[in-house]
């Protein structure tokens, strides 16, 4: 496993991350054990560096996460985040930016997960209500305090990012980027790499779609959450189901899994990318990590584009409530 810096304020991650969102909350089906081994798993791979965030199941994300990393601390970067608000019935209830939350949810974090500091601390979205100055600036607080390392935002548009990037030095911007989310090319990635900011792609696999592991809605669960995304119901999934046939059909050749291919893609588009694909099982991370042996020719990346370019994708990557969060 090779090291990537991420930012230009000293962190270093392994190349591939671990997105943890799925051992507790939003895609259906829950095994802890499973979960545990998983994350043991990666650490063994080199995988070590871990995203959570306080809303994933509610905080027990972060609990289990927390648990696991507390008996190998050394190895670990952990990354968690604030700032979309939930119910106690895990319904949404908006976003929140203003500075004393942002004091109370680190300190609500830094209890869950056991640890004495947060490796990486993202705003999981931006509140339009409050300037993005003064969030950054009670991030940059905790940072002065101790209790994080290192700030970053998640889905943040080029200003916003520049406005913060001002007010405190931001390491990394999260943000859903894969072959079939390729958005952020046009800007986010121009800016963040102005302002030497590190670039970590969440859902790099589409939410499992480029997987090749599904072929009807019906292969999700029912407490699924991506029956509810576009992409994932009628024709368009038909449509996005026949690009990921062409990627599969191009995996084959290579001697590889489509997901190994779709994760080299996401590596190979530069060093300061790190991407984290999520998953609960070890048959999939252990799958995943086999992303890192693919090489891909300018030939092979040439004939990636023309299958899947900029807006291929049928239908949007998440319901109009949740697409309303983005500061886009």
């Amino acid at each position: 496993m090779k090291i990537r810096k991420l930012g230009s304020q000293g962190l270093e991650v392994s190349q591939l991350g671990l997105g943890c969102m799925g051992m507790s909350d939003f895609y259906g089906g829950r095994d802890e054990a499973e979960a545990v081994a998983t994350i043991h798993r990666a650490l063994d791979l080199g995988v070590t560096f871990l995203d959570t965030a306080d809303m994933y199941g509610l905080g027990a994300n972060e609990e289990l996460v927390g648990r696991v990393v507390r008996e190998r601390r050394e190895w670990v970067t952990v990354a968690t985040k604030f700032g979309i608000v939930r119910g106690a019935d895990g319904s949404a209830r908006g976003i929140n930016g203003r500075p004393d939350y942002v004091r109370e949810a680190c300190d609500a974090s830094l209890r869950r997960t056991g640890l004495d500091v947060i490796d990486l601390y993202y705003q999981h979205r931006v509140d339009p209500a409050v300037p993005i100055e003064e969030t950054v600036g009670a991030m940059a607080e905790l940072v002065s305090a101790g209790k994080v390392r290192y700030l970053g935002l998640s889905e943040a548009a080029p200003e916003t990012i520049r406005r913060a990037h001002a007010v405190h030095p931001i390491t990394a911007l999260q943000t859903e980027y894969s072959l079939w989310s390729r958005d952020p090319e046009a800007a986010i990635l121009p800016t963040v790499r102005a302002l030497g900011i590190g670039f970590v792609p969440y859902s790099p696999l589409g939410r499992g779609f480029l997987t090749g592991q599904l072929r009807t809605p019906d292969d999700l669960a029912a407490d699924d959450t991506r029956r509810n995304h576009p992409r994932f119901q009628g024709e368009a999934f038909q449509r996005n189901l026949d690009l990921v046939g062409e990627i599969g059909a191009m995996a084959a050749e290579k001697g590889c899994t489509p997901a190994q291919l779709a994760l080299a893609w996401v590596i190979a588009q530069g060093e300061d990318i790190v991407p984290i694909p999520g998953t609960k099982r070890r048959r999939y991370l252990e799958d995943n990590a086999g992303a890192l042996a693919v090489t891909l020719s300018g030939a092979d990346l040439a004939r990636i584009d023309a299958i899947l370019p900029p807006g291929a994708a049928s239908g949007a990557r998440y319901p109009d409530a949740t697409m309303a969060t983005i500061d886009a």
